[in-house]
């Protein structure tokens, strides 16, 4: 088996500098650029790589899932950022957007190339 050293998760977009301003300022997380494309960098040292792809067709499956203390401060805090949650209504989406279930409660959003994200908050912990 091949030995790795970390493991880097990416996903495409098609304006680097649209995706920049949303992860750094509308989500205030911290990006850095490289070599033309971003690294998101997440909680526990973690990173994600954006990277730019002219012929872009968004992610139609969640990308980033953001686990959250308190889903319903998060939402309104991202709504009042700007941010507008998806409308899944099969799912019994309340007015906020959100779907509240017995494990977990999730919404979803779009970034501006259309790649989908959540945030949800446990019920129960992950297993680690």
């Amino acid at each position: 088996m091949f030995e790795y050293i970390k493991v880097l998760t990416s996903f495409s977009v098609d304006d680097v500098s649209k995706a920049r301003r949303f992860y750094g300022e509308t989500l205030d997380m911290k990006v850095s650029e490289e070599s033309g494309a971003l690294l998101l960098h997440l909680s526990g040292g973690n990173e994600t790589l954006i990277y730019p792809k002219p012929d872009h067709i968004p992610a139609s499956y969640t990308i980033l899932n953001f686990v959250v203390a308190e889903i319903d401060r998060a939402v309104d805090q991202l709504v009042g950022r700007g941010v507008r949650f998806l409308r899944y209504d099969e799912f019994g989406a309340d007015d906020k957007g959100i779907v509240r279930g017995p494990d977990r409660d999730i919404a979803w959003f779009s970034d501006p190339a259309g790649n989908i994200h959540s945030v949800g908050q446990l019920k129960t912990p992950l297993p680690m």
